[in-house]
C-alpha cells in the first residue's frame, strides 16, 4: 500500500500556532521543517555580517539576520540567516517578503546538509537573488554564486565585491568585532 501525503499549503503554515520553545519554522517544497536555535559561533559571523554590510551598502538597503521570505507565492516559506534586502523593496512589503532578498547569506551550521544548501541556493537564484553566500565559519571561505551559474570561492586575505558598491574582506567576517 502506498501513502499519500499532502502538500502543506502557505496559508496552512500561516495558520500554525507557536510553539511554547520558539523554535522558527520554515516550509520546504510543502514540507515543514523545524529549525534549530544557533549556536554562539554561528551568531557571531551572523551579527559581523550584519554589521559589516551595513556600513557597507549604506542607504542602499537593509541588513537583517533571520529574514524570513516567500521566494514563490505558495509551499515556500525560508528564512536567511543574513538577507540583504533592498530600501524599495524593504519599505513596501507588508507581511511578507515575496521573492528572494538580493543577498541571501547562509553560515553553515552541523545540522546543513550539503543538498539543502544547493536546494536553497536554487530556489533563491531563481527567484530574485543577485547573490547567495555560503559562509563556511570553520574553513574561514565564502562562496558567492550568482544567477548567470558563476560561483566564486573567497578565502583570507582576498575581498568579495559587493554589487551595491565597495569591498567586504572576508578576514573581517571571522575576526572578532572591535569597538
Amino acid at each position: 500500500a502506498t501513502t499519500t501525503t499532502k502538500l502543506m499549503t502557505f496559508a496552512e503554515f500561516e495558520q500554525l500556532p507557536n510553539t511554547p520553545e520558539g523554535f522558527p519554522f520554515e516550509l520546504r517544497h510543502g514540507e515543514l521543517v523545524k529549525l534549530v536555535f544557533p549556536k554562539m559561533k554561528h551568531s557571531r559571523v551572523q551579527w559581523q555580517l550584519r554589521r559589516l554590510l551595513e556600513r557597507a551598502a549604506g542607504q542602499a538597503g537593509i541588513v537583517e539576520k533571520e529574514v524570513g521570505f516567500r521566494p514563490v507565492p505558495e509551499h515556500e516559506y525560508r528564512i536567511a540567516d543574513v538577507a540583504f534586502i533592498s530600501k524599495g523593496r524593504w519599505d513596501t512589503a507588508e507581511d511578507y517578503l515575496f521573492g528572494a532578498p538580493e543577498i541571501v547569506i547562509e553560515v553553515l551550521s552541523p545540522s546543513n546538509t550539503a543538498t539543502e544548501m544547493l536546494d536553497k541556493e536554487k530556489l533563491c537564484l531563481e527567484n530574485g537573488c543577485q547573490e547567495f553566500w555560503i559562509v563556511d565559519p570553520t574553513l574561514y571561505l565564502v562562496k558567492v554564486s550568482t544567477p548567470d551559474g558563476r560561483a566564486i570561492t573567497y578565502s583570507a586575505g582576498q575581498e568579495i565585491p559587493l554589487f551595491f558598491g565597495g569591498r567586504l574582506a572576508v578576514d573581517s567576517i571571522f575576526t572578532p568585532a572591535e569597538g
